[in-house]
């Protein structure tokens, strides 16, 4: 590697790092936003005075009707751009380079002259004070600051190599992921999370019986949308907010692609590729991902509960590894149509294997009499098959600026079996319950369709949007428990009718929106918006003599659910300094596996069951923030009220008659659901993005909220202060060299019954490109300081617990990614250049 580098090579470095990032998030965006009109504008930069060309700048174009982003492009070595499939209308042209002063240009694409060319645009050198000016640098690609809105480019977290999905959403403001995998924004674990903007059958925390977020691996995802506060347009579920992950796309001429190799400590591997091809009017993509990964895991748990007649004391001890291997395949196409159609088909297949294994130590002590001792042993095997697939459908109107109808349909099937399997071996003197095997076998799918359409007013400072959807949920399964025929046969089980059942669950909801946005003056902007949903839902349980709740399950519902937002404008130019108050009205909708009255053993001691007669919870939203750029820094602040009412509580108690059969083996305890009143939430986040050199970014993010809790199912409201703190420093080193350094933390949590104690890491990544860009090679720390783990504690009248799980969070992982065709490595990616696709745009 060369260790040398002359003054201008160094400079033309510079501009290379600092320009590609901001188009390699501003591309994806543009890919989601662009209309695929007949317009073009192109030109060429050079410096004033010397004439030379200046490569490597961003040219940003915006609507000038409202200053939302529509695209960008990126200068060549010899200064020249070029953006193409731009709609008619008006635009501003932005040209940003940290070493030149902002250019700024106003032009007008009409069906008599569609293109614009603006040849030898001169560039001006910045000088000390222009650094003032409110302009957005390649830095800043990582996260994008808007009001009710953030973005994160994943490919710039270094964080997220060999990671999944969770790993991301572990670096996003407001976003809070706890060791098992469940993902919480602002105090609730309500969240809505979509993939390229459609339902895709994920589970947060598994709590959903489908694919988990840590199943999804990172090398997929380009981009993470974050929607605070959503409106009328998008579904009603989810009341702490909307998640969508943007996954990679390629829209070049060519073949493109990136292939990867991730080896992490411990037998960690992971690996993917991924190609595109553009012929003519046609892009064609495939990809592959694998994943085979490791990890140890340990835990203990202390319980005392106070039964009518006498005090039981457990203790539980376990120590074990689970193994992750996954595999998927996706192919799709993107077609450009005549008269400003396009048209989309993808298609995927997974599957997915999970093997759980956890020696366990057990006592019991029964009032004061002697402690009662056995091992247990728990043994996991899931396996699933994963296929989606899903088509889209655009048109726009060349001689209309922004009117536009779209459609897109779409389906997951999800095949899962769960066999566990238990057994206790007793010490001398002590009674061991029999092993047992308890197996769930799950169909479950999902199909939607969606219309869209948009029409702008005729002043042209205001826009109507309407659309109709209808999803459809089902489920098919079967439960299966079974005992240990006898000792000498112990892999023989026998069914326990009592105890085994067959169900089936659908929900379908159609729905219905109008939106409404215009203008109030120069400053001043309006939206307000109404959503329907008519919820039918209908399930049944055959079998299970011996469960309480079993029999039928009915509810439907209609719901409307209204939105509205106002901002005002401070600043000279558009997003500079705004001020916005918005109102949505939300629900949570229980899932199958939340309402199913099915005992899911979790360990020996301890099983899951569901509520048939859970209800919804719906929540008004409110939110107040104000976003402002001072130089290179972005300040957003925002406060916040959620009120939920027949809010949805996960609660513990003691199963007294699975206690009393259980004997000497321990006492058995069971978790549940139930609305339990009205809650309100306060808070506020501040989140800061600012340069604090040339070679140093920092990016800082912190809330404060009160949760409220209707705990123990007597309606006593309980409140906490929580408070969380994320902290991101970007450096580059050497032109070729990054490194990144975060860390998150979060303080005890209130619970139904308890609290969530503290917890936070941190985590080193350091990114060396080679080969000119061809290659690069990464190293990341996950959990440096080895101090992520689970702590949660329960206090009822008749039960305590406390429980520490701790998996194993501290691991190495060494990365190398090749780059194919006009793919490069970029300061800060992690990953190639791909453009996301499926974002929710403006």
């Amino acid at each position: 590697m060369k260790t040398l580098f002359t003054a201008s090579a160094l400079s033309l470095s510079g501009r290379v790092l600092r320009g590609a990032a901001l188009v390699s998030l501003l591309l994806p965006l543009g890919a989601a936003a662009q209309t695929g009109g007949a317009g073009s504008v192109s030109g060429s930069l050079v410096e004033a005075g010397s004439g030379k060309p200046v490569p490597f700048s961003d040219v940003v174009l915006l609507r000038s009707a409202d200053s939302t982003f529509v695209t960008a492009a990126q200068t060549t070595e010899q200064g020249a751009f070029r953006a193409a499939g731009l709609p008619l209308g008006t635009y501003l042209m932005r040209v940003q380079d940290l070493n030149y002063k902002v250019l700024r240009r106003r032009f007008t694409l009409t069906a008599t002259a569609p293109t614009v060319q603006f040849p030898g645009l001169q560039l001006t050198a910045a000088t000390a004070t222009k650094l003032s000016e409110v302009v957005v640098t390649a830095q800043k690609a990582t996260v994008v600051e808007e009001l009710g809105k953030r973005v994160i480019n994943v490919e710039k977290d270094l964080a997220s190599v060999g990671g999944t999905a969770a790993n991301v959403l572990q670096n996003v403001p407001s976003v809070s992921v706890d060791v098992n995998g469940t993902v919480s924004m602002r105090g609730t674990s309500n969240v809505t999370i979509l993939i390229d903007g459609k339902p895709a059958g994920v589970s947060n925390g598994g709590t959903g019986g489908g694919q988990r977020l840590d199943q999804i691996p990172a090398s997929r995802i380009a981009q993470v949308e974050v929607i605070t506060n959503p409106s009328a347009k998008y579904d009603a579920a989810g009341g702490g907010g909307v998640i969508n992950l943007i996954t990679k796309k390629e829209t070049r001429p060519g073949t493109n692609g990136t292939a990867a190799l991730n080896l992490g400590t411990n037998e960690k591997y992971s690996g993917n590729l991924n190609l595109s091809r553009k012929v003519g009017k046609a892009t064609w993509s495939g990809s592959y991902d694998g994943r085979d990964v490791t990890y140890a895991s340990k835990g203990h748990s202390e319980q005392v509960a106070l039964l009518p007649s006498e005090t039981v004391r457990t203790t539980q001890v376990g120590a074990g590894s689970e193994g992750h291997r996954n595999h998927s395949l996706r192919l799709g196409v993107e077609l450009e149509l005549p008269k400003n159609q396009t048209l989309g088909l993808n298609g995927s297949v997974g599957t997915e294997r999970n093997l759980e294994s956890e020696g366990q130590e057990l006592t019991q002590q029964t009032n004061s009499g002697p402690v009662q001792r056995a091992r247990g042993q728990q043994d996991l095997d899931v396996q699933v098959k994963l296929l989606n697939y899903g088509g889209n459908y655009r048109r726009t109107w060349a001689e209309h600026k922004g009117r536009e109808l779209s459609a897109n349909f779409g389906g997951v099937v999800i095949d899962a079996t769960v066999p566990v399997v238990q057994r206790q071996y007793a010490e001398v003197g002590n009674i061991a319950q029999p092993a047992t095997r308890q197996q769930l076998d799950l169909l479950a799918n999902i199909q939607f369709g969606q219309v869209d359409y948009t029409h702008p007013l005729a002043d042209g400072k205001g826009r109507l949007e309407m659309g109709a959807k209808v999803e459809h949920q089902g489920s098919r399964g079967s439960n299966s428990f079974g005992f240990a025929a006898n000792e000498s046969r112990p892999n023989d089980f026998v069914n326990d009718p009592a105890r085994s059942l067959t169900y089936a669950s659908d929900q379908v909801v159609p729905a219905a929106y109008v939106t409404a946005q215009h203008a109030l003056g120069a400053k001043w902007n309006a939206q307000a918006g109404l959503r329907t949903e008519y919820t039918l839902l209908s399930g049944s349980i055959r079998g299970g003599a011996g469960i309480q709740q079993r029999g039928s399950l009915a509810q439907d519902y209609l719901s409307f659910f209204p939105s509205a937002l106002i901002s005002r404008e401070f600043g000279k130019e558009p997003g500079q300094n705004r001020l916005q108050l918005s109102y949505a009205r939300r629900l949570n909708r229980p899932n199958f596996m939340q309402q199913l009255p099915l005992a899911i053993y979790q360990d020996p001691r301890s099983y899951r069951l569901g509520n048939p007669r859970l209800r919804a919870e719906f929540s008004h939203n409110i939110e107040l923030g104000h976003q402002l750029n001072v130089g290179q820094a972005t300040i957003t602040s925002t406060v916040f009220a959620r009120i939920t009412t027949s809010s949805i509580q996960r609660l513990r108690f003691v199963d007294t008659t699975a206690t009393r059969l259980a004997g000497n083996s321990g006492l058995v305890t069971a978790e549940t659901y139930d609305n339990l009143g009205t809650t309100t939430n306060l808070g506020a986040e501040l989140s800061l993005n600012q340069p604090l050199a040339k070679w140093w970014r920092l990016n800082a993010s912190t809330s404060l909220y009160r949760a409220q809790i209707a705990g123990n199912g007597i309606g006593n409201n309980r409140t906490a202060l929580v408070g969380t703190a994320r902290l991101t420093n970007n450096f580059t080193l050497r032109p070729t060299l990054d490194v990144q350094l975060s860390g998150n933390v979060r303080s005890a949590s209130l619970t139904a019954q308890g609290r969530q104690l503290a917890w936070g890491q941190m985590d080193l990544a350091l990114r060396q490109r080679l080969f000119s860009d061809r290659a690069a090679l990464t190293l990341r720390v996950s959990d440096l300081l080895n101090t992520s783990s689970y702590r949660t504690e329960i206090e009822t009248d008749v039960l305590s617990s406390t429980r520490y799980a701790k998996d194993e969070t501290r691991v190495g992982w060494l990365g190398f990614t090749w780059y194919i065709g006009a793919s490069k490595a970029k300061p800060g990616r992690i990953e190639a250049a791909p453009q996301g696709g499926g974002g929710f745009g403006g």
